[in-house]
């Protein structure tokens, strides 16, 4: 290893370090370290061999607070539902730990990861196909209950009626059938079936792309309202900065499968530091028509790389604006450049773009 290597290792482990150091560790729900996840990529009909994997996740470390909402942006395929499930152990990851309330569930078996589910729930994107169509809406959201043996069967109907009631659903449509209910209606179901354990973290991956514009201020209002009254831990996932500037504590970036902004809300969108959230920023909506024609649109070239082939080095150099020859040969690490706010560029560069 050179010297400027050691360097660059030592820095980002600081900047690691310092990020899990911004939350002190007796309020610490999950902490993410080093985490990789890599699909392999097959080619041949009967001898199948690996030519290569893709590194949906690559080296991702962060942490949550409990009674936070961590917002997690960034463009299609940039690994964003995929960390969200290596979270959730839908997704087992291939190398790092994910520590959810102290416990390490990297790699534990189904049968010791049982238990923990009931604390860790997903609110799915789709209304539609995350909930069977062939069930009523009470026995969906009884199921998890049944599951974890958290209710004896005289107690199933009443507690589906509260969490009914509880995300603005009428308790009497307990016998319905999902196609009779609409798809803002339909994620209602889901997040009370996401309630009913009364878990610690919930994983909303998208829970609004798939709605109509004017429903999705109001499922955002109610997860909101949610966490006030209950207390929860979000990871709120999504490519709409605009909800998650509304609904966020604080707000990472990701790009190619990696952290690469890491802020609290006011400092993301008042002063981004990324050349890549600045684009990003630059394309929220703003209500006022006169700011939105001044205003500076960044146009970025060319399309996302492939996450089987990433660039070298500093992964957003090909489509950056200020690249250099260093962000071509190093790989910038993961730093705090101001209290609490980390970004992995070599030359990060304040701007408010929204």
């Amino acid at each position: 290893m050179t010297k400027a290597d050691a360097v660059s290792d030592a820095t980002e482990r600081a900047g690691a370090a310092g990020q899990r150091r911004a939350i002190d560790p007796a309020d610490e729900l999950v902490r993410l370290t080093d985490v990789e996840k890599l699909f392999p990529v097959k080619r041949g009909t009967l001898l199948q061999r690996t030519v290569g994997a893709v590194r949906a996740v690559d080296g991702v470390s962060f942490s949550i607070a409990r009674g936070e909402t961590l917002g997690l942006v960034g463009e299609s395929g940039s690994g964003k539902s995929t960390l969200g499930r290596l979270i959730s152990r839908l997704v087992e990851p291939t190398g790092g730990s994910v520590v959810f309330d102290g416990t390490d569930i990297s790699h534990v078996s189904a049968r010791r990861m049982r238990p923990l589910r009931r604390d860790i729930q997903m609110i799915f994107q789709d209304p539609y196909s995350s909930l069977n169509p062939r069930h009523t809406i009470g026995s969906i959201v009884a199921a998890p209950l049944r599951i974890q043996g958290l209710a004896r069967r005289g107690e199933l109907r009443g507690r589906v009626r509260e969490l009914l009631e509880q995300v603005g659903l009428n308790p009497e449509h307990y016998n319905r059938y999902p196609n009779e209910f609409s798809g803002g209606q339909r994620q209602r179901i889901g997040i009370a079936r996401a309630l009913a354990t009364r878990p610690k973290l919930i994983i909303a991956d998208e829970p609004v792309s798939a709605l109509d514009v004017s429903i999705r201020a109001q499922i955002i209002n109610l997860l909101d309202d949610l966490r006030s009254e209950l207390g929860l831990t979000f990871l709120f996932i999504a490519h709409d900065l605009s909800m998650v500037r509304h609904i966020s504590d604080r707000v990472a970036v990701m790009y190619l499968g990696q952290i690469i902004e890491l802020a609290d809300r006011t400092s993301l969108y008042e002063g981004a530091l990324h050349p890549y959230s600045h684009a990003l920023l630059s394309a929220v909506p703003i209500p006022d028509p006169a700011s939105q024609r001044r205003r500076e649109r960044i146009i970025l070239r060319d399309e996302v790389p492939s996450p089987l082939r990433p660039p070298a080095a500093c992964r957003f150099h090909p489509r950056c604006w200020k690249a250099q020859d260093v962000c071509r040969s190093e790989a910038p690490p993961l730093v705090e450049h101001q209290p609490g706010h980390l970004a992995a560029c070599h030359f990060p560069e304040k701007r408010s773009v929204v």
